[in-house]
């Protein structure tokens, strides 16, 4: 699946999973089992995972009853259009990360498997409004740096730019997108103010 381990984009994912879903608890992973299915798993997490199927032709996804969280670890740039699942998840609180748009790069293309395409590359304020959008209220956020010791102008511009947005967010009871009007200030929430 990976070339490289990405060791330290799990570590930061762990360390807020754990601080918002304490283990023992059950999660829905979005997408197909992964190695980071295996490390929730070895963190006494309970992990069920999609079936591969394609989350833009079927937005609908009925969750075991035992679900506590759903977590999508870079998979909705995937989709063409995330906001039916999102919109659709019938749980309580979700926990997602995305790759930011990259100033100096262009978003990511495999040349041999379709699948693995990034159709979104997310601004943050684009994220935050397609989720208060679908009816979730973000509660914590953070944005993780994802360093590269190779040579070049990008590799090192990756060293000081933040490159995936992670979001812990719960479902919103007063409705779909009740912010509209006041939508989110992107820095008091990056720096959990």
């Amino acid at each position: 699946m990976y070339k490289i381990f990405p060791k330290k984009r799990y570590d930061h994912t762990l360390k807020m999973l754990k601080e918002v879903c304490p283990s023992p608890s059950v999660i829905y992973d979005l997408g197909v089992a992964n190695p980071f299915s295996e490390i929730m798993k070895q963190n006494d997490y309970k992990v069920y995972n999609t079936s591969g199927e394609d989350l833009d032709e079927n937005p609908n996804i009925k969750l075991p009853k035992d679900v506590d969280m759903v977590t999508g670890f870079e998979i909705l740039e995937h989709l063409v259009s995330p906001y039916p699942l999102l919109n659709n998840l019938q749980v309580k609180s979700i926990f997602l990360t995305v790759p930011v748009n990259l100033w100096f790069a262009k978003a990511y293309k495999s040349e041999t498997d379709p699948f693995d395409r990034h159709y979104h590359e997310f601004e943050p304020w684009q994220f935050d409004m397609l989720l208060e959008k679908a009816g979730w209220k973000i509660i914590k956020k953070e944005l993780w740096k994802n360093p590269s010791f190779k040579l070049g102008i990008r590799p090192l511009l990756r060293n000081f730019t933040n490159r995936y947005y992670a979001v812990y967010a719960e479902r919103d009871k007063s409705g779909k997108w009740p912010n509209k009007d006041k939508f989110t200030n992107y820095y008091r929430g990056v720096l959990n103010l």
